[in-house]
């Protein structure tokens, strides 16, 4: 399959403090995601994947800035691109399924609004278009009477029909590639499985390409054809879903499938992540670090000394 999202050694570095010393968060980051393929990235809380899922939207918190790699939607520059070029595509070629449906929603604004607001940007349609296309998009993810909906406001659904409503904004203008970040978190189980099974549905309908960002190993197994699990900013491993689900090749993998609570086997003990395998995977993290800034400083050191004339 072509490529959709190809991402090559991405660092991401925090800058702060008064001589703005940098402090990496994103170490080396390979991803490749073909178009039509669902691909997970999962790891802990503070692993770095929901940043990877922030760089390619641009929307990094301020003082986070890309120091080394790229990242290239199909085939397109996109770190190349300025802040007014990206936005053509966000939205209409790339989408965001966001955490928190009552958040990611504007409360000032009925639900038709919103929609409305992406179809006349992104399509040009006028008000009375925007309406009733709002109207098919919502039927499509089985909102229960569409019509009212339009013009209902945010709180009077619940998080189930909110989410729905993130999907069908995220779908409105048939994106090449949808980021999703942990759109499920927020809900309940019976909920979180009509979601899913409607956003594989509809993925598979229009052929977009899905980065899904969690931490839940048992909905990758539902949803996903490949993944990455990251740690400290960096992919300790990658795979297709069975491969990794049969064979973890890494400890760490390992220790995440052991750590999670399988209704199968309600009496098995629960196995956190044993101490050692985190503090190995950071110490790497940091001797990586090391390595990586000695070695930009002594190729920026020679760059300088090229380009100081001989006397």
């Amino acid at each position: 399959m072509a490529a959709c999202l190809d991402i090559d050694s991405l660092h991401l570095a925090l800058r702060a403090g008064r001589k703005r010393a940098a402090r990496l968060i994103l170490r080396g980051i390979d991803l490749h995601i073909a178009a039509g393929e669902v691909h997970a990235l999962v790891g802990e809380s503070g692993a770095g994947k929901s940043m990877v899922g922030r760089t390619v939207l641009g929307i990094t918190p301020p003082g986070i800035e890309v120091v080394a790699g790229s990242v290239r939607f199909q085939g397109l520059d996109w770190l190349g691109l300025t802040a007014a070029q990206r936005r053509v595509h966000l939205g209409r070629d790339i989408a965001l399924i966001p955490q928190d449906p009552l958040t990611a929603l504007n409360p000032g604004h009925t639900i038709g609004t919103q929609i409305n607001d992406v179809l006349r940007l992104h399509l040009g349609l006028d008000d009375k278009q925007a309406t009733a296309r709002a109207i098919e998009l919502l039927d499509s993810v089985q909102v229960r009477s569409p019509a009212t909906v339009v013009r209902q406001y945010p709180h009077e659904l619940s998080g189930g029909m909110r989410q729905r409503v993130l999907i069908a904004i995220a779908f409105s203008c048939k994106p090449k590639l949808i980021i999703a970040d942990e759109p499920t978190t927020a809900l309940d189980v019976t909920v979180q499985r009509e979601v899913l099974r409607l956003l594989r549905d509809l993925q598979r309908d229009e052929g977009a390409a899905v980065l899904f960002i969690t931490h839940n190993l048992g909905l990758v197994a539902k949803l996903c054809d490949s993944v990455s699990v990251i740690h400290s900013g960096r992919i300790v491993e990658h795979g297709d879903v069975r491969s990794i689900i049969d064979t973890p090749r890494t400890p760490y993998t390992r220790s995440l499938f052991a750590a999670t609570p399988r209704y199968d086997r309600p009496a098995d003990t629960l196995k956190p992540i044993a101490e050692e395998v985190t503090d190995k995977l950071w110490a790497s993290a940091h001797s990586y670090d090391q390595s990586w800034f000695a070695a930009r400083d002594t190729a920026s050191t020679a760059a300088r000394r090229a380009e100081t004339p001989h006397v």
